[in-house]
C-alpha cells in the first residue's frame, strides 16, 4: 500500500500471497495472534454498538477481510488493482485508494486495521493520520509491522518496504497521528532465531527466492503454524521484549 505504483509489492507477490495465506504457517500464526487482540477490541466496542463497521487498509488479496468479517461488517482498500481483483473474486467489498488519502468520510469506522502495511509508506505518519481520521471517536486501530532494521531480508525488498520498526519508533509515530496507544508488544519470538539465521544465510550466499513465502517445509507447516499461534496465550498475559514483528493497539480518544 503506497503512494505510487512503483512502490507496490511486486506483482507476482500477490499471486503467491493469495495461494499460501490460508495455509502457510506464518499467515496462520499471525491471524491467531491478531484474533486474540481483535476479540478484546470487539468485546470493548460491541457493548456500545449493535454491529461494527471495519476497514482493512492495504487489504492485499483479502484474507484479513475474511478474518475481520467475524467481528463486523468488514471491507478493504488497497492501491493495487491486482490485489483488488483477488478480493473481488472472493466476493469481498473493496475499493481502490491510497493509505495517505483514504476515500472515506471522517469517523466512518469503529475499527481500522493496517496489517503489514505502514512500513510500505513513504510518509507513514500521513497514513496513520488518515486512519485516525476515518476511525470513530472511541474506536480502535490495530497495527502489525515488521521489527528491527537488522532483520531486513528478501521479503522486505520484494514488498518494497521502507522500514522495519523498533517498538519505540512505531509507538512514537502512532501517537503523533493522534492515537492513545493501549498496547504495544513484539510478536513472533518463536521463530526469531531461525528467521534471523535464514536471512543472514541468504545474504552470505546471495540466494534470492521469488518470495520468502515460497520457503516452506510442507511436512512441518502445520506444526510451525501451531507453534506460532500458541504465542497468543503468552501475549494475553505479557509483552514480549523482542520478535520479528510488532503489534500495536491504538484508541481514538
Amino acid at each position: 500500500m503506497s503512494a505510487t505504483l512503483p512502490q507496490e509489492m511486486q506483482q507476482h507477490t500477490y499471486a503467491i500471497m493469495d495461494r499460501v495465506e490460508d495455509s502457510h504457517w506464518w499467515f496462520v500464526g499471525r491471524r491467531a495472534i491478531l484474533e486474540s487482540f481483535l476479540e478484546r477490541i470487539h468485546s470493548s466496542l460491541i457493548s456500545h454498538h449493535s454491529s461494527l463497521r471495519i476497514l482493512d487498509v492495504g487489504c492485499g488479496t483479502g484474507a484479513n477481510i475474511e478474518m475481520l468479517s467475524q467481528y463486523g461488517d468488514a471491507e478493504g482498500v488497497d492501491v493495487s488493482d491486482d490485489a483488488l481483483e483477488f478480493c473481488r473474486k472472493k466476493g469481498l467489498k473493496v475499493q481502490k485508494g491510497l493509505a495517505e488519502k483514504l476515500p472515506y468520510d471522517d469517523e466512518s469506522f469503529d475499527l481500522t486495521t493496517a496489517l503489514d502495511v505502514i512500513e510500505h509508506l513513504d510518509d507513514d505518519v500521513a497514513g496513520l493520520k488518515e486512519m485516525h481520521r476515518v476511525t470513530k471517536t472511541g474506536g480502535y486501530s490495530l497495527f502489525f509491522v515488521p521489527a528491527f532494521m537488522w532483520l531486513w531480508g528478501v521479503q522486505d525488498d520484494i514488498s518494497n518496504h521502507r522500514i522495519r520498526y523498533t517498538r519505540a519508533q512505531i509507538v512514537e509515530r502512532i501517537e503523533k497521528a493522534g492515537y492513545t496507544v493501549e498496547r504495544a508488544t513484539y510478536a513472533n519470538f518463536t521463530f526469531f532465531a531461525p528467521i534471523l539465521g535464514g536471512r543472514v544465510l541468504m545474504k552470505l550466499t546471495g540466494i534470492k527466492p521469488e518470495s520468502e513465502n515460497n520457503i516452506n517445509v510442507s511436512a512441518l507447516n502445520g506444526l510451525f503454524g501451531k507453534l506460532f499461534s500458541a504465542e497468543r496465550h503468552l501475549l494475553s498475559r505479557m509483552n514480549f521484549p523482542f520478535g520479528v514483528s510488532i503489534v500495536v493497539v491504538g484508541k481514538k480518544a
